[in-house]
Order: structure tokens, then C-alpha cells, then sequence
């Protein structure tokens, strides 16, 4: 009896990438080498929905069915990869606004660590920005989710800024809200300067930031009066 032939790869479909040239297949595979791998799959420009589950497994080094260890599809896996960017940056601004002395050093502070890491070239910060504006509705709501969270952090921040040096503040949770869109809408614009043009954009965001300061302790609602 003739031993059985090895069963080969299949065929790429049409539209999937070429193949990256492997080393074998890993026995075990942990749930961070599949998101670095989905990562340098993404690169600067592909989003995350267009990622197939086998280019991923390949990239990883594993066979398809181990995927299934961790994640249930590739949407799932792009979800981990937006909350993982959203932890990260979160950490970034956390550790930098320890040493905030104001109400504007704060949000500069936020803006900085929103922007630093884009002129460092960090993907997964990149991948996030893209994938919060132009990506499929359930990565953008991903992205929001994580929105949340810094609007959140950047809200008690504020309410404590204002405590300490006896400022009323309208609305705290609008101004943070405020704050964090317009944050991350122009890290995005910034996505396509050249760098000798994001200071500019980072001065202009800074006098957006304070304007919606200015505005918050200034402002009355419904139950006062204007200011």
C-alpha cells in the first residue's frame, strides 16, 4: 500500500496577499504573537477588516485551526488590537499627567502623548486613529468605547484641577468629552502632515483646547445665568 501524499496548502484566494516566507509551524501559539502578527500584517495603510484568518495564522506560524485557540475570528482579533492601543495610550497619558500642575498643563499633557507617539511612528497608535475614523462600524465603536474611557480619566482630572484652585466648572464631563474629540480628531488629521507641519496643528489644538476651558468656566446652564 503506498503511503498517503501530504496534504499541500490551499490555494491563496484572488484577492489575499502573497505568501511571507515561513519558518515551519509553531506548536503553540500565545494570544500576543497572533495581534503583533495581525499588526505587521496591517502595516500603515491596510485596515484590520480586510484581514484574513489564514494570512494571519500564516504570519504567526501556525496552522488555521490554533487560531480558534484564542480567537473566534479575525473581527475579534482586531477588536484586542484596538483595545491593546487603547490601554497603551491611556498608560502613556496616565503616567504623563501625574505631573500636570493645572487645568491646561493637563490637557496639554493629553495632547502631547496623543501626538508624540505618531511622530515616533507607532503603528498600533496609528492603527487606532484609522480605524476610529474609516473603519468597519464595529472597529469604530471599539474605538469609542475606548474614547470613553480617556474622556473618563480626563474628567475626574479636571474636577480635581478645579477643586484645588477653587475654579467652578460647567459641565465637566461635556468640557472632557469635548476635549478628547477634538484631540482625536486632529491627531488624525495629523496622519497625513508631513512633520514639519504638526507643530502648527499642535499649537492650533492647544488654542481649540482652551477655548472649550475658558468656555466650561464661563458657562451657565439652563438653571443660571450666562456669564
Amino acid at each position: 500500500m503506498k503511503p498517503a501524499k501530504p496534504l499541500s496548502e490551499p490555494t491563496p484566494l484572488a484577492n489575499e496577499p502573497p505568501e511571507r516566507p515561513r519558518t515551519g509551524r509553531k506548536a503553540t501559539i500565545t494570544r500576543e504573537a497572533l495581534l503583533e502578527a495581525a499588526l505587521a500584517i496591517a502595516g500603515p495603510d491596510r485596515g484590520l477588516s480586510s484581514l484574513t484568518l489564514r494570512e494571519v495564522a500564516r504570519e504567526a506560524g501556525i496552522a488555521p485551526n490554533s487560531f480558534y485557540r484564542h480567537f473566534h475570528d479575525t473581527n475579534e482579533l482586531s477588536v484586542a488590537l484596538i483595545e491593546q492601543a487603547g490601554a497603551s495610550l491611556r498608560r502613556i497619558i496616565r503616567e504623563a499627567r501625574v505631573r500636570a500642575v493645572s487645568e491646561r498643563s493637563v490637557v496639554r499633557t493629553s495632547l502631547q502623548a496623543f501626538m508624540e507617539p505618531i511622530a515616533e511612528n507607532d503603528q498600533l497608535l496609528k492603527l487606532f486613529l484609522r480605524e476610529g475614523s474609516v473603519g468597519a462600524p464595529e472597529l469604530r465603536t471599539a474605538v469609542e468605547r475606548q474614547l470613553v474611557f480617556f474622556e473618563d480619566e480626563l474628567e475626574t482630572d479636571l474636577r480635581r484641577f478645579a477643586e484645588l484652585r477653587n475654579h467652578r466648572l460647567e459641565e465637566p464631563h461635556l468640557a472632557a468629552r469635548a476635549t478628547t474629540r477634538i484631540v482625536f480628531a486632529m491627531a488624525t488629521r495629523s496622519l497625513d502632515l508631513a512633520p514639519s507641519e504638526r507643530g502648527k496643528l499642535v499649537d492650533e489644538t492647544i488654542v481649540m483646547l482652551r477655548m472649550v476651558l475658558l468656555g466650561a468656566r464661563a458657562f451657565r446652564s439652563q438653571h443660571g445665568q450666562p456669564g
